[in-house]
């Protein structure tokens, strides 16, 4: 059985930075496509990053436009966990997030694409 456990969320002022941590059991990250999503209050699920599966030529990144810049994914292999490194954080960066794997190997962006979802953890970002 697949689980993905995230952590890391918290409450940060405007212009800080945070890494969540996506640790998975029950599936290798490195032959999945990882991607991380956010839910604000009163908005629909969103895409925010998403790391390819490896392959021989490694591996690719998709990020939404609103992060791209600030926002960094990458896994370590070893842990078998995914994170997301997020710098100069705004409040509009202020949701629940979610990390959700797959088996196709694109870094796909759409909420179906992906098989398998954390609970999340929450981020606030103060003005």
């Amino acid at each position: 059985q697949v689980q993905l456990v995230e952590s890391g969320g918290g409450l940060v002022q405007a212009g800080g930075s945070l890494r969540l941590s996506c640790a998975a059991s029950g599936r290798t990250i490195s032959s999945s496509t990882m991607g991380w999503f956010r839910q604000a209050p009163g908005k629909e699920r969103e895409f925010v990053a998403a790391i390819s599966r490896i392959n021989w030529s490694g591996a690719a990144t998709n990020y939404a436009d609103s992060v791209k810049g600030r926002f960094t994914i990458s896994r370590d292999s070893a842990k078998n966990t995914v994170y997301l490194q997020m710098t100069s954080l705004k409040p509009e960066d202020t949701a629940l997030y979610y990390c959700a794997a797959r088996s196709g190997s694109a870094a796909a962006t759409r909420i179906s694409d992906y098989d398998y979802w954390g609970q999340g953890t929450q981020v606030t970002v103060s003005s």
